[in-house]
């Protein structure tokens, strides 16, 4: 089944209802289940389950029951007055994420919890077709499937992140990904793995993964930042992740900073893409240290280049400039930075927390801005994330 034939039950009916109860059930089994590299997970009985959900002890064991009749989840007997241990299942099959970036891809796999279990990643050609792209990425897949042993037929759903703005299942950008534009990823992707896809912008996969395993854990809204050849964003609100009303919602790169500033890839003048990327800084840094990587302006700075230091000050202030806005407005518990740029660490962050200070109502001043937690594989975890909820979702519709 694709994932574009999902339909939810009818708003108000029985099954609506039921499917409510039960997406919040697996909600609080899946947060109790750990970090994605965790192997001590929290487990819970279903008395406890019945009183963290609220729900009445009897709909809980109905659900479990349910659930466990399509394998989502497993229980045993607890100790003593303990009652029925639930767990999610871990051996129900596999999903897998894949991240592309503008000359990368990463592929993973992981269990229905969402917990990673293999990884990698390989170059791809700067300027290459969606079909290359993704046969690449369907290769290592296979490679990583036979090396753990599992068999292909056991990937249940893929889940996939791509740097660029996705609307109706269409990429909408040729900025970072010129052979990707006007296609419809989400067929494409399924024709490659033959399995249902579901298909993010990378950034909102990376504001997931650091919301449910990452440092905005226990806050119930944060804004992520992805700052590499592009800067885009992802927003959590109440717990979930916001998409606007075409999916476009976080393309904070694009706030104009300086209406007579450098022409941005997206046509305007003075975007904060335009100052505060990976290729601003290698540009900046162009007649000093030609050829130069990020990591190599990054050692610089910390041995003593100023002009290094320099650029990378700079990127931050325009970055907490910009940033000024999106925390006025939405007044997030705390703003994330990720992406290739947050490895310039401190460097970057304290000229982006003063710029911050500077622009926004002392209500929020105070607004903390934090380094991702998982680093460069923040989009990728949240790839197998959004896959093993997929996969729970097609699962609860065929219960209905």
């Amino acid at each position: 089944m694709s994932t574009a034939d999902v339909r939810g039950p009818a708003p108000g009916s029985t099954a609506t209802l039921r499917t409510t109860n039960t997406r919040r059930v697996l909600d609080v089994l899946r947060t109790a289940g750990g970090a994605p590299d965790d192997t001590d997970a929290t487990v819970l009985t279903q008395a406890e389950l019945a009183r963290v959900t609220g729900l009445a002890p009897a709909t809980v064991s109905n659900i479990i029951r349910e659930l466990g009749t399509v394998g989502l989840v497993t229980t045993e007997p607890g100790g003593g007055r303990r009652g029925t241990v639930v767990r999610l299942s871990s051996e129900a099959g596999v999903v897998a994420g894949v991240d592309f970036g503008h000359s990368h891809v990463a592929v993973a796999i992981g269990d229905l919890t969402g917990r990673l279990l293999h990884e990698r990643r390989g170059r791809l050609p700067s300027v290459h077709q969606h079909e290359e792209g993704l046969r690449f990425a369907d290769a290592l897949l296979d490679e990583l499937l036979a090396e753990a042993g599992i068999e292909r037929s056991s990937v249940r759903t893929v889940g996939l992140g791509l740097p660029a703005p996705i609307s109706d299942r269409v990429v909408r950008s040729a900025a970072i990904l010129p052979g990707w534009v006007g296609v419809d990823a989400m067929e494409a992707c399924e024709q490659t793995f033959g399995v249902p896809v579901c298909v993010e912008n990378d950034a909102n996969l990376g504001a997931l993964a650091e919301h449910r395993n990452g440092v905005a854990r226990g806050h119930d809204s944060s804004v992520f930042v992805k700052i590499s050849s592009g800067v885009g964003s992802g927003i959590i609100i109440d717990n979930q992740l916001f998409q606007g009303n075409g999916g476009a919602a976080g393309e904070i790169g694009h706030l104009t900073l300086d209406e007579n500033g450098p022409v941005c890839r997206c046509g305007s003048r003075g975007c904060l893409e335009a100052y505060a990327s990976v290729a601003t800084i290698l540009g900046m840094m162009k007649a000093q240290l030609p050829d130069a990587t990020l990591d190599d302006v990054v050692a610089a700075a910390h041995a003593g280049n100023v002009s290094a230091q320099r650029s990378i000050e700079d990127a931050g202030r325009h970055l907490g400039w910009g940033l000024a806005s999106v925390v006025n407005l939405l007044n997030p518990a705390l703003v994330v930075v990720g992406g290739d740029m947050a490895r310039a660490g401190e460097l970057l962050l304290e000229s982006v927390r003063r710029e911050l200070r500077r622009h926004v109502l002392d209500a929020v001043a105070g607004t903390p801005v934090l380094l991702s937690e998982l680093g460069e594989r923040a989009s990728l975890v949240g790839a197998v994330l959004l896959a093993a909820e997929r996969t729970e979702l097609l699962e609860l519709t065929e219960l209905d």
